[in-house]
């Protein structure tokens, strides 16, 4: 069984432990092929928290265009971040967001990999 700290040092909480459930299965070349795609595409929180932080300063909705959802990233650009308000609680909430999108992004490249092998 691979070890999701090697492969993947800068995980932690529950998108390790959720990552850790997806490779338990896989061998070890497709566990360290998963970890280089996922480590690729995956979205940090600290940027997210980043990009959520620049709204403040007019640029509201950056960090929803990041996440891949479009259509929050515009309504969050056209209304201030749905008044500041929005933008607040996605400060809040923005290992949440991040955890949401990079799960998907698990799920997708976990089956990427199990397809090739």
């Amino acid at each position: 069984m691979p070890n999701i700290f090697q492969l993947l040092p800068s995980l932690e909480g529950e998108e390790m432990s959720y990552v850790q459930s997806i490779i338990n299965d896989m061998t070890d070349a497709q566990a360290q092929q998963f970890a280089m795609a996922y480590s690729a595409r995956r979205k940090d929180p600290t940027t997210i928290l980043i990009l959520a932080l620049v709204g403040f300063v007019g640029f509201a909705g950056l960090h929803r265009f990041m996440l891949n959802q479009i259509g929050m990233g515009i309504l969050y650009f056209l209304t201030g971040g749905l008044c500041v308000i929005g933008t607040i609680i996605d400060l809040v909430n923005h290992r949440k967001l991040a955890f949401e999108y990079n799960s998907i992004v698990a799920q997708q490249v976990a089956l990427m990999v199990k397809q090739i092998h």
